[in-house]
């Protein structure tokens, strides 16, 4: 059995659960924050039998796209170090960051 982590931003999560819950997938959906943009990410825990791991995977690139966004550089009062307030700039965003564990023991109380 293997434990799929999957950290997406917001804006994909929707089709992502709609996705994973019509191909029989559970999982267990957790509000976080990046450390770079600051912003709204959701992290699924996914519990899989190992063959399942691919089409979980799968799910994931299909429904998780990049893309550009701009970002909004913080105000230096809240960024120690920070002399100058810096302009707007581009970045990629969206995508997953996916880790896939092996578990050692699985219950279902």
């Amino acid at each position: 059995m293997k434990l799929v982590i999957a950290i997406v931003q917001d804006e994909d999560v929707d089709a992502l659960t709609e996705s994973l819950i019509a191909a029989n997938h559970r999982f267990t959906k957790v509000s976080t924050t990046g450390s770079f943009l600051r912003t709204g990410n959701t992290s699924l825990l996914i519990g899989v039998e190992d063959p399942a791991v691919e089409g979980v995977l799968g799910i994931l690139k299909r429904t998780c796209r990049r893309r550009m966004q701009i970002a909004v550089p913080y105000s230096p009062a809240l960024e120690p170090g920070l002399l100058y307030m810096p302009e707007n700039f581009e970045v990629e965003v969206g995508g997953a960051v996916v880790f896939v564990a092996n578990v050692a023991r699985f219950e279902r109380l």
